[in-house]
């Protein structure tokens, strides 16, 4: 399939990783949050990495951080599938957690800051 030959042309590490212990995991997390099959696959191909980060460290602390901004669980899934590079990425603290205290400051509330994240979530990974 040629969707698979791009990503490992743009991740070739990802031929190193278990099925059973990294990629699998992984795929049922994303599908645990509410992404489709077809939704999963379009974010692999995007950013492989993704299947690279620790569930534990990256993922899930990335997934509280958005719910703790007030998002939900289909604004997470959006915000995924769009950018999910924020997933890993990016720093926390530098990207995300820095960008909202700056809209907080130009008195963005909280559903104005999710709708931003939702909606251009490429903003917080620069």
């Amino acid at each position: 399939d040629s969707q698979v030959a791009k990503t490992i042309v743009k991740f070739p590490k990802l031929m190193s990783y278990s099925l059973e212990d990294n990629l699998k995991p992984r795929a049922q997390w994303l599908k645990s949050l509410g992404l489709d099959d077809s939704q999963v696959a379009k974010t692999i191909v995007k950013h492989p990495q993704i299947m690279s980060y620790s569930l534990e460290d990256n993922l899930k602390p990335r997934v509280q951080g958005f719910k703790g901004l007030g998002m939900d669980d289909s604004q997470v899934t959006k915000t995924i599938v769009k950018f999910p590079n924020l997933m890993g990425g990016y720093s926390l603290e530098d990207n995300l957690k820095a960008k909202v205290e700056t809209l907080r400051e130009y008195d963005f509330t909280d559903n104005q800051i999710v709708r931003v994240l939702s909606t251009f979530p490429a903003l917080f990974g620069h």
